[in-house]
């Protein structure tokens, strides 16, 4: 069986175990007595996904046929898939994933929010889809100069504060900021072809090419990269320099977001300073303030 075969094979065994897992009622259907299989019938599916019968039928026999997105959708929607079974769907029948549009504001649970107080003083973020800040941490607020109460258009952009933020040049220094703003935009670049249509994106794009002429000139090249590990150098205004491994972690619930740890290498002093960083920010927080 050649890898074409296995995949109709596996597609037509999904769509089958999908559909005896549904009642009739389920559906919205009339049972229509008893029956010998549980779930659904072939010509019900077909019914649900106003498809014909036959063509149905094939589907599930593991035919060489090549259903459209809008009929995956279809068969998805009468199955009741959850999300992720519509993408395994889609994969299995050889289509493009589907690209769900974004909410209008990503959430970062409570719980995920934890999870970031609890790494202090390791430095951690949550990134979402558009490549915005969306929750960090009180480590990575001091390390990498982050404001909660920003108000440029494009504050929260991890592009634009790259491309554009002094603070953020001086703790990257030269010649390694060029290094890691060539990385990141080829990384962003390997990521826009999922929003390369909407307003936001084109109107950062052009923001970055009035405003920095390093964008102006990289972006044209249309370098690509995918996300990696990798070790990281900052040099801090008061502790000096820090060297992490950064690792990127993806949300199961939410996987367009990623929430991003620098870890202090082993055998470095970066755990003491930031512990120390921690420790004096307590003590400002705790004195009371002058009138």
């Amino acid at each position: 069986m050649n890898n074409d075969e296995q995949r109709r094979q596996e597609l037509a065994d999904f769509l089958r175990t999908r559909r005896m897992r549904l009642s009739p009622e389920q559906v919205g259907l009339i049972g229509g007595g008893r029956r010998r299989t549980p779930g659904l019938r072939r010509e019900e599916v077909a019914q649900l996904a106003n498809v014909g019968v036959s063509w149905y039928t094939l589907l599930e026999q593991g035919r060489d046929v090549h259903p459209s997105r809008e009929v995956l959708q279809s068969i998805a929607d009468g199955l009741q898939l959850t999300p992720a079974e519509r993408q395994h769907l889609f994969l299995l029948a050889d289509q493009p994933p589907i690209i769900d549009p974004p909410d209008a504001d990503e959430q970062v649970s409570p719980a995920l929010r934890r999870v970031l107080e609890a790494l202090n003083p390791v430095p951690a973020y949550i990134v979402g889809r558009r490549w915005n800040f969306l929750a960090w941490n009180t480590a990575a607020e001091h390390i990498l100069a982050l404001s909660r109460t920003a108000a440029a258009p494009h504050a929260y952009s991890v592009v634009w504060r790259m491309f554009t933020d002094p603070q953020t040049r001086r703790i990257h220094h030269q010649p390694t900021w060029e290094q890691v703003a060539q990385k990141v935009l080829a990384e962003f670049r390997a990521d826009s072809a999922l929003f390369a249509d909407e307003e936001w994106f084109t109107r950062l794009v052009a923001d970055l090419q009035r405003v920095s002429p390093e964008f102006r000139a990289w972006w044209p090249r249309h370098d690509v990269r995918g996300r990696a590990d990798a070790l990281k150098d900052f040099v801090h205004p008061v502790i000096g320099c820090l060297v992490f491994e950064h690792t990127t972690l993806q949300v199961p619930d939410m996987p367009d977001l990623k929430l991003m740890i620098y870890t202090p290498v082993p055998g470095t002093d970066t755990q003491e300073k930031l512990q120390q960083l921690m420790n004096q920010d307590a003590v400002m927080t705790a004195m009371p303030s002058l009138s």
